[in-house]
């Protein structure tokens, strides 16, 4: 069934209007920032966005208007906002989480080394004690006194 002009004149208004809305932010909630929310929104078969269809235009449009404000940081589907912040949080938590494996490796190496050198000094510790201990069992002999020397006057 073929449409007229009036019809095909307010069904590209009210594209337009929805295509407005869903680059506003006024996303449904069960939609998307997409093709299918907006022939939803606009009541328009979403088969007339492709090929030669009537509405191919609109579509090229709304995907041009779309991709210059994702492009210029403004992302209308608060959804899509929503999952680009977390994967910036979640890229920046994983490296945080990443430096103090880092961290924590490197302190641990140090602990390790630090025992290690403890183990070591108290070792030497008891070794010189041990060696003191045997030296205060074996009895010195008295060291001979040099005879006096007689003054020459």
């Amino acid at each position: 069934m073929r449409i007229t002009t009036e019809q095909r004149r307010q069904n590209e208004n009210r594209i337009r209007a929805a295509i407005d809305r869903l680059l506003g932010g006024d996303i449904p909630p069960s939609g998307k920032c997409d093709i299918k929310t907006l022939a939803r929104e606009a009541a328009v078969d979403r088969a007339a966005f492709y090929g030669s269809r009537p509405y191919a235009h609109l579509r090229e449009e709304f995907e041009a208007r779309l991709k210059a404000r994702q492009q210029a940081g403004d992302i209308p589907d608060r959804r899509d906002a929503q999952i680009s912040r977390l994967k910036d949080e979640n890229a920046t938590l994983r490296q945080r989480i990443a430096d103090r494996d880092t961290t924590i490796t490197s302190l641990r190496d140090f602990r390790d080394q630090a025992l290690a050198r403890l183990a070591a000094q108290h070792d030497e510790i008891s070794r010189l004690r041990r060696e003191v201990q045997l030296a205060t069992r074996i009895r010195r002999l008295p060291v001979p006194t040099p005879p006096a020397q007689e003054h020459q006057s």
